[in-house]
């Protein structure tokens, strides 16, 4: 029985986890803005991007020849980022 709502407690979570999303990217898409008390923008959907220069310098230890996973430790990223911005994408 316990399981019962239990299972039942997760599919309410996702359901307000998926319409809250929804909501925030059609925000996003008609370009609302919201500002927090902070100043500082709110809704933003997915992760941040790294600077431009920390990818110039992932672009020029690549053209050196240095490993993936020396130039992730060395700028503090994640060697997915190496790996995503060695392939151009």
């Amino acid at each position: 029985m316990l399981g019962v709502f239990g299972e039942f407690e997760r599919a309410m979570i996702q359901a307000r986890v998926k319409a809250g999303m929804s909501r925030a990217m059609e925000e996003q898409a008609a370009g609302k803005v919201r500002i927090g008390a902070d100043g500082k923008r709110r809704k933003h959907i997915g992760r941040p991007k790294v600077s431009a220069d920390t990818e110039k310098a992932i672009r020029a230890r690549l053209a050196a020849g240095v490993g993936i996973l020396k130039i992730a430790s060395e700028l503090g990223v994640g060697s997915g980022t190496v790996q995503r911005i060695k392939r151009g994408a």
